[in-house]
């Protein structure tokens, strides 16, 4: 499809949908309606061109769809089709002037779904992607994920969710959910779980997009400026990631390929917010971030972020953040000490079981057993690690570095 028409698909799609459901409620079935017109329009439009209000001719076609498909329900349904179109005649139907993307993001993150069911939700809904697409970044298939969008809508409806913005402690504990699924989104696109390659251009990219759109709903919010950095001055490594098709490691990388923009947009945002109050985890790992942006190979300031990672890891626990730090210390204070640090995590936190950082702890354990000369202990270990990743880019790598050890 011609890249013009799809990129004002998938901005308008929110909005056409939040239109849809401000109208008729029931966003299981608005979501087909707009997904019918979006499709509608990726068959018309490259022939016939885009209408003078491309947001208008697809709310128009989306509410006949909707129309249609709600006649096809019992009678109940009519008599909301009868009270929907007596308020707003088709012939009316020009898009609003509200911004309905916060409050669609706020709905695909309700409370009542799951972390995955959230984000399968927002990429259909918000980021326009099809179901094929979002199994394909899932690793998992068609079908099943459209069984897992369909349960989601089927939960929404059963927990009552409304299409209306939720007020104080609701919204603010539904915002955290959104700059999660954002963020569960851009980790998938840089690093893939499955596949040949190693990142997926197309999530980090939506996953940015989103984030600025709330961003530009929510203006000055800190934690969403922290989290818009931290996706723009890490996404400004990505070309440096890899090398004919081989993963090349940070402190491997040339920062000539760096994305010199994407480091000075990254790192004003972050120095916007940073004195503001008590930064929160995503101003933190911005700020990390920003310290490996500034740093030229050999130079980075790894006491600065091991310090950095403490304080994240005291704000959030998890095993993800309790590993970077192990990596921070032993590049700051050498191998044997992130060594003595990563058996201490494990004995009381399991990191080499939990099936989120089970591959990665393995990783970085060999990594650290090289550096202290243990070569045949860490050669094993790097074959384990690449054993637990299915992103075959990674797999080559370890194994790589495990044959050099021989």
């Amino acid at each position: 499809m011609n890249p013009a028409i799809e990129d004002l698909l998938r901005a308008e799609a929110p909005q056409v949908l939040g239109a849809v459901v401000r109208r008729f409620g029931h966003f299981d079935i608005a979501e087909e309606a707009v997904q019918e017109a979006l499709l509608s329009a990726t068959r018309s439009w490259p022939v016939d061109g885009i209408p003078d209000n491309p947001r208008s001719r697809l709310i128009r076609i989306a509410y006949r769809r909707m129309i249609d498909m709600l006649r096809a329900e019992q009678a109940r349904r009519r008599r909301e089709i009868d009270a929907a179109v007596k308020a707003e005649p088709l012939q009316t139907a020009h898009p609003s002037n509200v911004d309905d993307s916060l409050t669609l993001l706020l709905l695909c993150c309700h409370p009542a779904l799951s972390h995955t069911a959230q984000v399968a939700l927002t990429l259909r809904a918000v980021g326009g992607l099809t179901t094929a697409e979002i199994a394909h970044a899932y690793g998992t298939t068609e079908a099943t994920m459209s069984t897992r969008i369909s349960r989601a809508k089927q939960q929404l409806a059963k927990a009552g969710a409304r299409f209306t913005p939720p007020i104080d402690a609701d919204r603010d504990r539904r915002l955290a959910a959104v700059l999660r699924v954002l963020y569960l989104i851009f980790n998938e696109g840089y690093t893939a779980t499955t596949g040949g390659e190693l990142t997926r251009v197309d999530l980090t990219a939506e996953a940015v997009r989103l984030t600025r759109m709330l961003l530009d709903a929510c203006p000055g919010d800190a934690e969403m400026t922290g989290l818009l950095a931290l996706m723009l001055l890490t996404e400004s490594r990505r070309a440096a990631r890899t090398h004919a098709g081989e993963l090349v490691p940070l402190d491997e990388q040339d920062p000539a390929r760096w994305n010199r923009d994407l480091i000075v947009e990254g790192t004003a945002l972050i120095d916007s917010v940073w004195n503001r109050g008590p930064a929160g985890p995503y101003q933190i790992q911005a700020a990390i971030a920003a310290l490996h942006a500034a740093g030229e190979p050999g130079g980075t300031d790894w006491p600065q972020i091991a310090l950095l990672y403490l304080w994240l890891e005291r704000l959030t626990p998890t095993p993800s953040v309790q590993l970077a730090r192990v990596v921070a210390v032993a590049r700051a204070y050498g191998p044997a000490r992130g060594l003595a640090l990563l058996d201490d995590l494990n004995r009381h936190h399991n990191l080499d079981r939990n099936p989120l950082t089970r591959q990665r702890e393995h990783a970085v354990r060999a990594h650290l057993l090289q550096q202290t000369g243990d070569r045949a202990s860490a050669a094993r270990i790097f074959r384990q690690a690449a054993d637990l990743t299915s992103n075959q880019v990674e797999q080559r790598y370890l194994r790589a570095k495990a044959d050099h050890l021989d």
